[in-house]
């Protein structure tokens, strides 16, 4: 028997993703959300949730741009503190003791030291309720070479993203390998 939850924002998993942005005066920003997903390949783009509270929603709706950088499990402790304090009172990159760069393609910093970056801009938001969805267009991926298998391609094992469970409020990391994709299937 499944129990009901009745309507609430809850799904696993959820991605922990931390979104670089610039404030009206070129100050680096990053919050962390749980709320985004692929949403297009053709032109690639993702989606973010953001609270117009956010300050990092006023920031993407200036500089029309934003990056995501995808945390390792070893940096749970500073992504979680990114999702907890404001850029409107704390310089986070400083306090995390963690790297701004400047994206070359966007109007928005990412995480030095974090593997995996999307640089994005910004083509349309759309006002849902609480939050505002914001679909960004990937202008390119960045992934640390020591984080590629040996055919040149992103491996997650390498990478060590974690995932938000909602309801719960807890991280966790993502397991081993349990079948290709596309492939595993075609045995039914």
């Amino acid at each position: 028997m499944k129990k009901s939850f009745g309507t609430k924002a809850l799904i696993f998993p959820a991605p922990v993703w931390c979104v670089g942005s610039y404030d009206t005066n070129g100050n680096p920003n990053v919050m962390t959300i749980a709320w985004g997903s692929i949403c297009c390949s053709k032109p690639p783009c993702v989606t973010i949730s953001l609270r117009k509270a956010t300050y990092t929603y006023g920031n993407i709706m200036e500089r029309k741009a934003f990056t995501l950088s995808v945390p390792p499990e070893r940096y749970v402790q500073k992504a979680d503190y990114f999702g907890i304090a404001s850029g409107r009172d704390v310089n986070k990159f400083k306090e995390a003791d963690l790297t701004p760069v400047k994206s070359e393609l966007v109007d928005a910093p990412y995480v030095g030291e974090f593997p995996m970056i999307l640089e994005c801009k910004l083509i349309h938001h759309h006002e849902i309720g609480l939050h505002t969805h914001f679909i960004g267009e990937i202008c390119d991926v960045k992934i640390e070479e020591s984080m590629l298998n040996d055919e040149g391609k992103p491996d997650i094992e390498k990478i060590r993203p974690f995932v938000y469970s909602p309801e719960v409020r807890r991280y966790n990391g993502i397991g081993e390998f349990i079948g290709q994709a596309f492939e595993i299937g075609r045995k039914l």
